[in-house]
């Protein structure tokens, strides 16, 4: 008869369910928190123009502190909740290096820092960052979010982030998030 082992960290922030000996069981496990933040903006402030689809539209600077010793790779997701037709996909990027806790401006796999890592699909169809790029009106948001896993995904490069979110399904050991804000 196989045991389930409970992993317990320091601060919550999210619920799953874990499976033993066959059968499912609800199981409360809380997720270590990392803290992610930019040199480029603040949390809950605007997004310079630089990093956006009206600038440069080069992804911002990212750094975060450490994660659990567990961790085997990192996901970075960045999207918009407030898109018109729903959440709109700015970044998918996956299987980044354990040892890594920065992203440079401009951020991509073929850096020599990032060997392993992968772009995925965003909404605009592309294997890249693509930045803010709202309608007109009120500030949308984005929010930038690092997962630490246990595990790489195992995912070649192109995946959504839909398939990226369920490969590290349960998989999951911290999770840090940065929102920042855009408007035309």
């Amino acid at each position: 008869m196989r045991t389930c082992a409970m992993t317990v960290s320091l601060v919550a922030v999210g619920l799953a369910a874990a499976g033993c000996g066959g059968s499912r069981q609800e199981q409360t496990t809380e997720e270590a928190k990392m803290e992610l933040t930019s040199s480029a903006f603040q949390n809950e402030e605007r997004i310079p123009e630089k990093h956006t689809g009206d600038g440069a539209d080069v992804s911002p600077p990212l750094s975060w502190t450490d994660p659990p010793d567990e961790t085997a790779a990192f996901v970075l997701v960045c999207d918009d909740p407030d898109a018109p037709g729903g959440a709109w996909v700015h970044w998918v990027l996956y299987d980044v290096p354990p040892d890594i806790r920065a992203l440079p401006e401009g951020a991509s796999p073929r850096d020599a820092e990032l060997q392993g890592a992968k772009q995925g699909r965003n909404s605009f169809r592309k294997l890249d960052y693509g930045g803010p790029a709202p309608p007109p009106g009120a500030p949308h948001r984005y929010f930038f979010k690092l997962y630490a896993v246990a595990q790489p995904t195992g995912l070649a490069e192109g995946a959504t982030q839909e398939a990226v979110m369920q490969a590290i399904d349960g998989h999951v050991l911290a999770v840090g998030e940065l929102m920042g804000t855009y408007s035309r």
